[in-house]
């Protein structure tokens, strides 16, 4: 008994000592006469707290957490928050030194201790974010943006984390967020705008790669602009327009739609709005520029508008010529058919349809495809004219094998009439004559075809019938010869227009497909390509980012 009335006033005079010590800063002497109680009596919480300022005051933070720990599992909740607090000073040195894997392992154990204060979870995030693990730090913020709802900070702090871990699409969404909450956010805005220098950094260095022809490393580059301005239709067209030269077609029409979709998107915005125009124009106190800056505005989306349509065109007509040259003539017509919808002035998508429509055996649909170019492009242009003669003369030999020799020579006629140098249409149209009774008409076009192609095999044989008794020198020498032949020799003279008409109908020649002679028609669907790029008449897309349409 004695004993414990010893211990007891032990306790209770070392513990007033170290209390009397602690006000007069002697903090050493404090934590003896603290320590001296504990060892008595280790129960005590308020001997343990004693100790654990002492420590505290002397910045001896492990020691103090460890005391406060004790005195806290003594009594539950007794000392909780300055146990946090010891906690977070612990972490806050640590963190200042560069430990930071073991100053969030003090502001996690603060944040234990008092769950729910978030200063103690946003150091977390710090350490976390020191140390560079930014996914995890992701993951808590989207936990706080789904317990507590979204704000403009979360946003920032949220959009700021995807742009370390190269998100750079979702960062500008969330800073774009931010902003709408909070419309005066500096920080939001001075995100943005650094998101869109470095797209255009982006766009140029892409621009200078497509001078310098490494399209690979400028596809590179656009994508990485586009990732930071994911909303700017001229990246799109950019893009759309790299993909033609590069002839991944379906990856360039996806990028020219999106960009007509945005496109489309900022015209409604402002047509909701109501015409920004009016509304500066209204204003009479000297707000002129305000003016201009709107109209340059609205004409540059024009421009942009416009051209991304136009690159759309191409990139449908470039996509039939790939279409065309590997025998895919139906698909080429549905591209074409799209490319016309879009423009309906180009006659180069004409000629290229009814291309399509001949090599399918769709006789009048080409003529109409070949007729309508003709009224677009200008008089005797060789790229519509020689394709008129050879489909008249298709269908020339189509009406002569079913017995209609009137409309044979007919079409035979206006084959002679848009190509008059090519023998073979005298001879279709002789046979023709001679078939209807017409003698005069058939050896005047046998003359002809004597003088343009003195080699063909059926000359003698037609010889003979029309000319009895006489040789080819003696029909030429004849009056009716050199008639014929001064005759001829003017109507190619007036059709005479380009130096590469000769050449171009030879192209032409390769694409006849008729009943007459199936056999010489071209099987191999891959040997097309090479008379379709023949006969582009403009030019192609690995030249210029700008050209009319091609022609097959």
């Amino acid at each position: 008994m004695w004993n414990l009335l010893r211990s007891d006033v032990f306790f209770s005079r070392s513990y007033t000592d170290g209390k009397e010590l602690m006000g007069k800063s002697q903090f050493e002497k404090a934590l003896i006469c603290f320590s001296r109680g504990v060892t008595l009596q280790p129960e005590q919480t308020h001997l343990h707290e004693g100790r654990a300022e002492a420590y505290l005051q002397m910045c001896d933070f492990q020691s103090a957490a460890a005391c406060y720990k004790r005195a806290w599992i003594l009594k539950p909740g007794a000392c909780g928050a300055r146990l946090a607090f010891v906690y977070y000073l612990q972490g806050q040195c640590l963190l200042d030194r560069g430990l930071f894997l073991e100053a969030l392992e003090a502001f996690s154990k603060a944040a234990e201790v008092k769950p729910g204060c978030r200063s103690y979870e946003v150091k977390s995030l710090v350490c976390l974010a020191a140390a560079g693990h930014h996914a995890e730090c992701l993951q808590q913020v989207n936990e706080w943006m789904l317990s507590d709802g979204p704000t403009s900070d979360l946003y920032i702090l949220r959009a700021r984390l995807l742009k370390l871990l190269n998100k750079t699409s979702q960062c500008r969404r969330d800073a774009t967020s931010a902003l709408a909450l909070n419309p005066r956010c500096p920080v939001a805005a001075a995100l943005l705008q650094r998101l869109q220098e470095a797209g255009e950094e982006a766009r140029q260095r892409a621009a200078d790669a497509v001078l310098g022809g490494r399209l690979p490393d400028a596809l590179l580059s656009i994508d990485h602009a586009l990732e930071h301005c994911p909303r700017d239709a001229r990246l799109y067209l950019f893009r759309g327009t790299l993909y033609r030269r590069m002839k991944d077609f379906t990856a360039a029409i996806e990028d020219l739609v999106q960009a007509v979709e945005l496109l489309e998107e900022v015209r409604g915005q402002t047509d909701g709005r109501g015409s920004r125009e009016e509304e500066v124009r209204g204003q009479t106190d000297g707000r002129g520029s305000r003016e201009e800056e709107v109209r340059g505005q609205t004409d540059g989306r024009s421009s942009v508008e416009k051209e991304v349509r136009f690159q759309l065109v191409l990139t449908f007509n470039d996509f039939a010529v790939q279409c065309f040259g590997r025998g895919l003539h139906a698909e080429a017509t549905l591209l074409l058919n799209k490319a016309i919808e879009e423009e309906k002035g180009q006659a180069g998508l004409y000629l290229n349809r009814g291309d399509c429509f001949f090599q399918q055996g769709e006789w009048r649909f080409a003529l109409a495809d070949y007729q309508q170019a003709e009224e677009m492009m200008p008089p005797d242009a060789p790229a519509v004219r020689l394709r008129l003669a050879v489909l008249h003369n298709t269908l020339g030999s189509l009406c002569s094998q079913d017995g209609c020799f009137q409309e044979a020579a007919d079409m035979f006629s206006a084959a002679v009439w848009y190509d008059p140098a090519a023998g073979r249409y005298y001879e279709s149209r002789s046979k023709a004559l001679r078939k209807l009774l017409d003698l005069e008409g058939a050896r005047r076009d046998l003359i002809c075809t004597l003088i343009l192609d003195p080699t063909n095999e059926e000359l003698p044989p037609m010889l003979m019938d029309l000319f009895p008794g006489c040789s080819a020198a003696d029909v030429l020498s004849a009056p009716a010869g050199r008639a014929a032949a001064a005759e001829l020799t003017d109507a190619i003279r007036a059709r005479s227009s380009s130096c590469d008409q000769q050449r171009l109908k030879d192209d032409l020649q390769k694409l006849i497909l008729t009943k007459e002679n199936p056999s010489e028609a071209v099987d191999d669907r891959e040997e097309l390509q090479t008379p379709v790029n023949n006969l582009l008449w403009v030019l192609r897309g690995d030249d210029t980012l700008r050209e009319k349409p091609k022609k097959y």
